[in-house]
């Protein structure tokens, strides 16, 4: 397999983008005959022990009882981001403002400032009246840092400029400052305006330092911006300067946000010690954090093993970025071991520490248990801080628990926390996922009337909220306050925005974004390919189960080359808006791109794998159930055909495994297969259940049923589905609509059996469908249907319950007694389409019974 580990998603409690962004900005190092810029870019106006038992751990609370001690840190009460503060918070010493080099008429410039926050034009007059009094350039290095940590990063540009005036030819100090600027801006997320510091400042002799190139690099990295990072780090070569460890740090630290694979990242590792530069515990931090970034759980463990092997101490911040990778891999028992071994080193476990595990119980739907990990941290007398309050709000939200959610966030502004821009964010995604839209826009006024600046997640959210809900002209309102802030989309923006329009069908226009997000330099990642894959064939019903379809005779598998893709056919300098204008006004071409339908998006799939084979973009395991899912909404064995050999070129043993059940299994198919699920279940539940799925739903779609079953089968001996199979209750929930229909007939199959020893089945019988794998309506889902025709279809006594339309219930003696009418047997057993004769018995033979 070509990687067992799906890509990090984008969660509600961080803020880092996860991909490349490639932003083509001017020359870096200017000419002498280059005019200087006029000005700079202004836009517009110690813990406690702590027990953490996997075996036992107390129930979830509700919500108004998580409260916590009110004397908190300053820092988690002021505006400062939870990402921001948290980095603080690692384990790493933090100077006091009692030993900071700074005097206390810099203190009064800076609460005379903040109570004229937005009014820039003040702060010449406030500097000017203490002039005197303010050393150089101590004290302006203080103001520039206390502003930005306050959101004032208008006023700090003002306080610099002054600063910089006063220190004319003093380009030591003035270049010290311009490094202060910068660090300010780019942990701001304001890079365009750090970089037009930087270039001022080299332009007027006093930026060429190693100081100011490496402020400007890890302005990029904490952005993300991989690529201009490492053009910057170029440009410094070839002024002749020699990188130091911060600088080679502050490169490896842009791999790790700005989604970068390892071998990037490990490149710089290897100049560094060539050019004698000895990595420290930040540099194996920053490497454990690219290995966190992408899930790459294995070699995150190595790069810790090899800590310990040079001698180099491990700190918090190393343990919780080992939390992050195996928990951004699916490892929760490896997170819940690392905790344990944090304890028995005296590295106690932090909020931070706490909050990435109940964070990566979030993401592996395991949300009972993140709320019990809640619990245990109120119970062991530990401070909830604002992130813990951050990844609480997102679960309630998640399970629409809305009332407790608002409750917390009542309660955490009681304790002297202040909601943030992630806070918001949590509970924006939480009702849009609900379709409140009402309260969305509620939330988002709020927001901004707080003083809060909307970041990138935010926008992107809501853009997403709202085209999913077919609210295109408010989506299209929200992208446009979004140019008109100056910010960049990145490649978390931009997926979030195709899977958007895929989930409505457009899968045609979502493939022309990819043409977009290139133009504007920004590099689409796995997870932006992978939901154009997906979304083929749902532009003819999103929510409908696959239909079955007859054998169609084998046909060569054809090139991708061989298929001739349609051009573009929106052109512009912005085609978002363009799309959106489109969407909003109902226009025929996009009525006209539904109709083409599914001939028209299978072109677009088979484009989509040219761009990843040209941009050697490297497929994970989502990519192959994507395919899969492709193959099962073809029409004909013929377009599957040419999926499947897409599959071969990614991936030849989950090709091997897929192709051979297709054409129907043998002993050594069956063998890889089993191999090939040992390596899923290495991964999280939902993307090993996802797997299964799409796996089974295909072999369905082209009649391989007894297939289908082998591999549901195999699923729920390995407890891929958490979910309950009695006598009594079959429980499909999280099934797909394959995977459920080859799972009723196993059920059906072994109630018979038990039925025939003479055993008398519960009073009432039931099968449960829930939600479905498509289902936007509660019950009344694609998987209900599935199962309802099929029930249908065997004369299998069930109906649907009175209320609760989302399951199926029978009496026992009705069902023992159609199951021992005498043609009941041939219906409910399957058979494949395709077998191997010859071997075909012995493989079946692997078929155990359900263990009711």
């Amino acid at each position: 397999m070509a990687s067992s580990t799906p890509p990090p998603h984008c969660t509600l409690t961080t803020s880092k983008p996860y991909q490349n962004h490639h932003h083509n900005h001017p020359h870096l190092r200017p000419s002498p005959s280059s005019h200087p810029p006029s000005s700079i870019p202004r836009p517009p106006q110690s813990h406690r022990s702590v027990s953490f038992n996997r075996s036992h751990v107390p129930p979830p609370p509700p919500a108004a009882a998580l409260s916590s001690n009110p004397q908190l840190a300053a820092d988690f009460s002021g505006r400062r981001s939870t990402r921001f503060v948290s980095k603080m918070h690692f384990g790493r010493p933090r100077t006091s403002s009692a030993s900071s080099r700074h005097s206390s008429a810099a203190e009064d410039a800076l609460q005379q400032a903040v109570r004229f926050s937005g009014d820039d034009s003040r702060v010449d007059a406030i500097l000017l009246s203490l002039q005197a009094s303010l050393s150089v350039p101590d004290d302006y290095a203080f103001l520039l840092r206390e502003l930005g940590n306050r959101g004032e990063w208008s006023m700090a540009l003002r306080c610099y400029e002054f600063a910089v005036r006063r220190l004319s030819r003093r380009r030591n100090e003035q270049g010290k400052l311009a490094s202060t600027m910068i660090s300010t801006l780019g942990r701001l997320g304001k890079v365009d305006l750090a970089k037009g510091v930087f270039d001022k400042a080299v332009f007027e002799g006093y930026g060429s330092t190693v100081y100011t190139y490496s402020a400007l690099i890890s302005a990029y990295a904490k952005s993300g911006y991989c690529d201009d990072a490492f053009r910057v780090f170029a440009t410094m070569k070839d002024s002749n300067l020699t990188p130091n460890l911060v600088t080679y740090n502050a490169l490896i630290d842009a791999c790790g946000k700005g989604g970068a694979d390892f071998k990037r990242a490990s490149d710089i590792f290897d100049e560094m010690l060539r050019n004698g530069v000895h990595p420290d515990r930040i540099s194996y931090n920053s490497l454990l954090a690219v290995c966190a970034g992408a899930g790459l759980w294995e070699k995150a463990k190595s790069l810790f093993d090899e800590m310990l092997r040079k001698g180099i101490d491990q700190d918090i911040y190393t343990y919780n970025t080992l939390l992050d990778a195996a928990c951004n891999g699916g490892h929760m028992d490896a997170a819940f071991d690392i905790m344990a071994e944090m304890s028995a080193k005296h590295i106690m476990p932090n909020q931070i520490s706490y909050s990435t595990v109940i964070r990566g119980c979030h993401k592996a739907g395991k949300l009972d248990k993140a709320l019990n990990l809640f619990h245990e941290m109120k119970f062991t007398g530990m401070k909830l801080d604002r992130v813990s309050y951050n990844n609480l709000l997102g679960i309630y939200a998640s399970l629409g628990r809305f009332e407790e959610a608002l409750t917390l966030a009542q309660e955490m502004e009681s304790m002297g926390i202040n909601k943030d821009v992630v806070t918001y964010n949590a509970l924006i995604d939480g009702f849009g996922k609900q379709a409140r839209y009402d309260k969305v826009k509620e939330l988002f006024a709020k927001m901004k009337a707080e003083g809060l600046s909307p970041n990138l997640l935010t926008y992107s959210t809501l853009i997403s909220v709202y085209s999913k809900g077919g609210l295109y002209k408010d989506a299209m309102q929200v992208y446009k306050e979004f140019k008109k802030h100056g910010m960049k989309a990145d490649v978390v923006f931009y997926s979030n925005l195709i899977d958007a329009l895929c989930k409505k069908g457009f899968v045609e226009s979502s493939a022309l974004l990819l043409d977009e997000m290139m133009e504007g330099g920004i590099q689409p990642n796995v997870v932006t390919y992978n939901s154009i894959i997906n979304a083929f064939g749902w532009s003819v019903g999103p929510t409908d189960y696959p239909l079955d379809v007859g054998e169609q005779p084998i046909r060569p598998v054809v090139s991708v080359q061989d298929v001739k893709v349609s051009k573009p056919v929106v052109k512009g300098d912005d085609r978002i808006i363009k799309i959106f204008e489109q969407l909003a006004s109902d226009e025929p071409a996009l009525r006209e791109e539904i109709k083409r339908g599914q001939k028209q998006d299978f072109q677009c799939v088979l484009k989509v794998f040219q761009k990843m084979h040209e941009m050697e973009i490297k497929p994970n395991v989502v990519t192959f159930s994507a395919i899969l899912n492709a193959c099962s909404r073809c029409s004909s064995f013929q377009e599957a055909s040419l999926l499947l050999e897409e599959l071969r070129l990614f991936d030849n043993h989950v090709y091997g495994v897929a192709h051979g059940l297709l054409m129907g299994n043998d002993e050594k198919v069956w063998r890889q297969a089993l191999s090939l699920f040992d390596e899923v279940k290495r991964m999280d539940s939902s993307t090993a259940s996802a797997f299964y799925n799409a796996l089974t739903d295909m072999l369905w779609h082209f009649g391989q049923r007894r297939g289908a079953q082998l591999v549901v089968l195999e699923g729920k001996r390995r407890q891929v589905w958490e979910s309950t199979c009695t006598y009594s209750c079959l429980d499909l929930h999280l099934m797909s609509s394959g995977a459920a229909r080859a799972m009723v007939h196993a059920w059906l199959l072994d109630i018979r059996s038990f039925v025939s020893e003479g055993h008398e089945l519960p009073e009432l019988v039931s099968i449960l469908t829930g939600w479905g794998k498509h289902s936007k309506v509660v019950g009344d889902g694609a998987l209900k249907r599935a199962v309802e025709a099929l029930l249908t279809s065997m004369g299998a006594p069930f109906w649907v319950a009175k209320r609760n339309i989302g399951r199926f219930i029978s009496t026992g003696a009705g069902v023992s007694s159609w199951l021992k009418e005498s043609g009941t047997l041939q219906v409910l057993v399957l058979k494949d389409d395709r077998t191997y004769p010859e071997s075909s018995d012995a493989v079946l033979s692997d078929l155990q019974p359900l263990p009711l």
